[in-house]
């Protein structure tokens, strides 16, 4: 086994590692830290079913952003939905054989890629042309958005510019998910690619990227408006009350 592929097979296991325990303790915080009011953002469903209804339409359709501005919308909804795509087309590269909903996907997912780049750089431009954006923007916003950018644009490269041994590549991340680790090839965009791809695994549940899944645990989306036909107590406030 060369050098490369011990480093590559080293530093997969060492990002999901800590992917999966970082998101999965900010989801134990998020999950665990009292919601004492009742702030949903009206106006507002009164039912828990009508809540499921208004959370579907804001992580699919990102509702609240296109009542708010439709340019940002339409870049931010387009990298989404693009990203997702993508991913999606991925996941050929884990399984074996194909699911067919998998190789439906494929090329969708191709030209997705395209769709990311686009989305990025309407998100780029609104970190630098919206004056109170720019404001609060740090340089971590600048370097993430670039760090995306980088991955969506070496993969785009390897797909129609320079080729890479995409059996070989399969062979390697398969061998990554049943520990029977192979050669990885050596190409330097492939290198470049999956090195930005660890590191942005490793920074995600450090990073704003945990809107994610924080908009699932977001008060002001998830809570019923009814604060007149039931009482909203947070356990530490009922246990307060018992005393």
């Amino acid at each position: 086994m060369s050098l490369v592929t011990t480093i590559y097979t080293a530093l997969f296991y060492f990002a999901t590692a800590i992917l999966l325990v970082g998101v999965a303790r900010k989801i134990y915080i998020y999950a665990s830290t009292p919601a004492p009011l009742k702030i949903p953002t009206t106006p507002a469903p009164t039912t828990r079913s009508g809540v499921v209804y208004r959370m579907l339409k804001e992580v699919i359709l990102f509702e609240s952003l296109f009542k708010s501005n439709k340019w940002i919308w339409l870049f931010g909804w387009t990298f989404h939905m693009a990203m997702w795509a993508v991913l999606a087309r991925h996941l050929r590269y884990f399984m074996e054989p194909v699911a067919g909903l998998i190789t439906l996907i494929q090329p969708i997912g191709i030209y997705a890629g395209f769709g990311m780049l686009l989305g990025l750089g309407g998100l780029f431009a609104r970190r630098i042309f919206v004056e109170r954006i720019r404001y609060i923007s740090a340089p971590s916003d600048y370097l993430m958005l670039l760090l995306i950018i980088g991955i969506a644009a070496t993969g785009l490269l390897m797909k129609f510019v320079e080729h890479t041994d995409v059996i070989a590549v399969k062979a390697f991340t398969l061998g990554l998910v049943y520990f029977d680790i192979q050669p990885m090839p050596e190409d330097p965009i492939l290198m470049v690619h999956l090195a930005s791809v660890a590191f942005l695994m490793i920074i995600f549940p450090i990073s704003k990227l945990l809107h994610a899944p924080g908009v699932f645990f977001s008060p002001t989306r998830n809570q019923a408006d009814n604060p007149r036909e039931q009482r909203h107590l947070s356990p530490w406030a009922a246990e307060l009350e018992k005393n």
